[in-house]
């Protein structure tokens, strides 16, 4: 069931065509239909207020302007959680983990990086 404040995906022509925000549900003045307030999660932000039976914003198709049209709620897959290793010696992000492997790579070829400056090399203008 979609309530204010879920994230929904909106297929159009049963393909995935934007996501948004439930920010508003209320009656309409016809009875069994609702305003679903929708802030579009694009660039720039959209908000637009669509008028819906209640089934319609619970995932069942229906159509607008003659194209079938769909919102199913977006549901965030379950983190995945180590059993095996207590939270406190969990590896550290795999940033510093990559770090580590370069350092290794230049003790093996026993060569270092150099800094240069593009300053250094850029064109001077005549003046």
């Amino acid at each position: 069931m979609t309530k204010v404040g879920d994230v929904v995906l909106v297929y159009m022509d049963n393909n995935p065509t934007f996501f948004a925000r439930v920010d508003e549900i209320s009656a309409d003045v016809k009875p069994g239909w609702f305003n679903v307030k929708l802030l579009v999660l694009q660039v720039p932000l959209l908000v637009a207020t669509w008028i819906l039976r209640e089934p319609y914003y619970n995932g069942q198709e229906f159509t607008m302007g003659g194209r079938p049209m769909r919102i199913e709620k977006v549901i965030a897959p379950a983190e995945e959680h180590s059993q095996t290793e207590p939270e406190d010696t969990r590896k550290s992000p795999a940033k510093p983990e990559l770090v580590v492997h370069k350092k290794q790579k230049e003790e093996k070829t026993g060569k270092q990086s150099k800094v240069i400056s593009i300053s250094d090399h850029r064109k001077k203008d005549p003046e």
